[in-house]
């Protein structure tokens, strides 16, 4: 338990100093670290394909590429916009909201409950797999194809169209 209580004090910090920063690449490395204990936290949890998601997906994709993103910009104070005070206001408001739902939800949290303690194979591969294909096999399949679609329209819409002349 000690071990969770460390990686839930580094997800903090590292989420905190992702906020704070002032350089946004230094911002963008915090989040990538912020990422990697939320994987160490997947695995505490035995969620280990999770895990493997979070690993690839998140850091080894988006992360890196915001990176280079933020990179490329190059970004400065004088192209910086300055913030209203209305945004400030609003995000201090959704700033309010999510520490009353983070009280709500420490406050009805159970430590012994036995679903989790009693059930090893929570999280694991095979029982994800198995849920995936019996029970929701057909919205699995429907977004398949959705997303078959949409690759099919990107390759339409960027395929320059070459004009042939006759004559």
């Amino acid at each position: 338990m000690s071990i969770f209580y460390f990686v839930a004090f580094l997800s903090i910090f590292f989420a905190l100093m992702t906020i704070f920063a002032k350089n946004p690449v230094h911002s963008v490395l915090y989040l990538v670290i912020t990422f990697f204990t939320f994987t160490v936290h997947y695995i505490l949890l035995n969620a280990q394909f999770l895990a493997v998601v979070n690993f690839i997906v998140y850091m080894g994709a988006i992360m890196v590429l915001f990176l280079f993103v933020l990179m490329l910009l190059n970004l400065n104070k004088e192209t910086e916009p300055m913030r209203s005070n209305l945004v400030k206001i609003m995000g201090a408001i959704a700033g309010m909201c999510l520490l009353a739902t983070l009280l709500g939800a420490f406050r009805v949290i159970e430590v012994n409950n036995d679903y989790v303690t009693g059930n090893t194979d929570v999280g694991l591969v095979q029982n994800l797999g198995k849920v995936l294909f019996d029970e929701f096999l057909l919205p699995f399949e429907l977004s398949s194809l959705l997303l078959l679609t949409a690759m099919i329209g990107a390759v339409l819409l960027a395929k320059k169209e070459t004009k042939e002349s006759n004559g």
